[in-house]
């Protein structure tokens, strides 16, 4: 079973058991988010491999395959589902979670039938990570207590398609096949809560 540890900063936390495979490898381009859930999963008693790019997280999968992994779906240099199925060529037991900033229902059904186990959107605390690459199978994650609304969600996917376009309104507006200005309104507007 796992333990339970006091971190100041959040309180009490669960560990891994010691006495188990605990490499982890985490692959993200986001650099700041990459660093703080590596040195949140490493209090946690994995042995934490990070890559940045689908080519250095294949890399590492084909070195020392994990028992555990963290892939988000979009990548600078391509898709996560390409690192998935390099982990997979080498070991069948990892546990995967995807991450995934633009809840892309298809892709993470992908991600899943490629042997994904679970799927988390972007941002995912260390928590939610920790909970779903170490609950049992069959098992349920639980509801987060205050879930984004979908308000939220919607003006997340649209800033990040913005951002994506970069600040771009025409094009995003083309993307998202929307008015211009009903985009321009809704970017002059607050997050929603």
């Amino acid at each position: 079973m796992t333990d339970e540890r006091t971190s100041p900063q959040n309180g009490p936390f669960e560990l891994i058991d010691p006495g188990q495979d605990a490499s982890l490898l985490i692959v993200d381009d986001d650099q700041p988010f990459l660093r703080r859930l590596a040195r949140a999963m490493e209090s946690r008693g994995f042995a934490v491999e990070t890559a940045s790019s689908v080519a250095e997280g294949i890399a590492k999968a084909q070195e020392m395959p994990p028992k555990y992994a963290v892939v988000d779906l979009r990548l600078g240099d391509g898709n996560g589902l390409d690192v998935i199925e390099a982990i997979r060529e080498k070991r069948t037991d990892t546990r995967i979670i995807v991450l995934t900033g633009y809840g892309n229902i298809a892709t993470a059904v992908t991600a899943v039938k490629l042997g994904a186990v679970d799927y988390l959107s972007k941002p995912a605390d260390a928590d939610d990570v920790f909970n779903a690459l170490t609950q049992r199978p069959g098992e349920k994650a639980e509801v987060p207590e205050n879930p984004m609304s979908a308000d939220r969600v919607r003006w997340e996917h649209i800033q990040r398609v913005y951002e994506a376009c970069e600040r771009n309104v025409s094009e995003t507006a083309r993307r998202l096949n929307m008015h211009r200005r009903t985009l321009q309104r809704i970017l002059a507007k607050r997050a929603p809560k």
